[in-house]
């Protein structure tokens, strides 16, 4: 299942659990020779502040040499890049993966064709990060 919701954000649903869909991530990006910048374990900062959440990482990846090239071309381009996934639980323990919908960024951003294409590796790895089906 695919949602897109008004602000540009797809969410997919995943068939493991965090731990295993952030591996599959990570090796992806990796196996496309992207770079994976960081991943930032957003509950385990709640947590470290007293807060409970459901789990959520968000991994941020790219390749420095195209992400500069996009924001050269649109310096605000650089509010959005690196890549981000976002995979998260919800209260009921479902787990998703969410990214933002490269045809958004690109309408954001008035982007050419061909800087369109360089953003739509979000989705494929996405899709091949929430199932292995």
């Amino acid at each position: 299942m695919a949602t897109d919701d008004q602000h540009g954000v797809v969410t997919l649903s995943g068939d493991a659990d965090i731990d295993k869909l952030l591996r599959r991530a990570v090796a992806r990006i990796e196996v496309l020779g992207l770079e994976v910048f960081a991943v930032i374990d957003h509950s385990g900062d709640a947590a470290d502040v007293g807060l409970t959440m459901p789990e959520a990482k968000l991994v941020l990846f790219g390749s420095s040499k195209r992400g500069a090239e996009l924001m050269l071309a649109h310096p605000s381009l650089a509010l959005d890049l690196p890549l981000k996934l976002l995979i998260h639980e919800d209260d009921d323990g479902r787990v998703f993966v969410s990214y933002n919908a490269p045809s958004y960024l690109a309408h954001r951003y008035d982007l050419t064709d061909d800087e369109a294409d360089a953003l739509q590796i979000v989705e494929t790895i996405a899709r091949t990060t929430s199932s292995r089906s």
